[in-house]
């Protein structure tokens, strides 16, 4: 039997949910099973480890703590922006999500807005998962080996080959 280990490609079904049960995100419902590359930081730490050594059609549920999640947020990580950089169409208000640039490639990234002063916004560049335990429920769909391109990509690539 084949189970998840590094050098292998998992394919799994998930539904993420916080502490109080609220779903965050799932792939159950018209999506396709997530594949990944273990040991290439393609899913959160803490899921990966919770899932090494499973195999094809095992059903877990994993808790993973923030610090081996998406961290605590970082105070560093909050940054000013004047209000007047912002474009007009913005409703500014605390916990909107607005769309930003993040790197110089392009990548863009959702921010929220922490607090609103008299002629700057703070905007908060953590990932929204900070700081929040996450609760997987997971079905193993199935385990294989990776092949070398998929290890040199550093990636799982989908049926037809490479896909990026």
């Amino acid at each position: 039997m084949t189970t998840i280990q590094e050098g292998k490609v998992a394919a799994i079904w998930y539904t993420l949910t916080d502490d109080e049960g609220n779903t965050l995100d799932s792939n159950r419902k018209g999506g396709t099973p997530l594949p990944f590359l273990v040991g290439a930081g393609n899913i959160i730490p803490g899921l990966e480890e919770g899932l090494l050594g499973k195999a094809k059609d095992d059903f877990l549920t994993v808790s993973v703590e923030a610090e081996k999640a998406y961290g605590a947020p970082d105070p560093e990580r909050f940054q000013p922006v004047p209000k007047d950089s912002l474009p007009p169409e913005i409703a500014l208000e605390v916990g909107a999500q607005l769309t930003a640039t993040a790197d110089a490639n392009g990548q863009a990234q959702i921010v929220r807005i922490h607090e609103i002063k008299d002629d700057e916004v703070i905007i908060d560049f953590n990932h929204p998962l900070a700081g929040k335990t996450l609760h997987f429920e997971v079905t193993v769909v199935g385990v294989r080996d990776a092949k070398p391109e998929e290890v040199e990509h550093g990636h799982a690539h989908g049926k037809g080959g490479t896909q990026h």
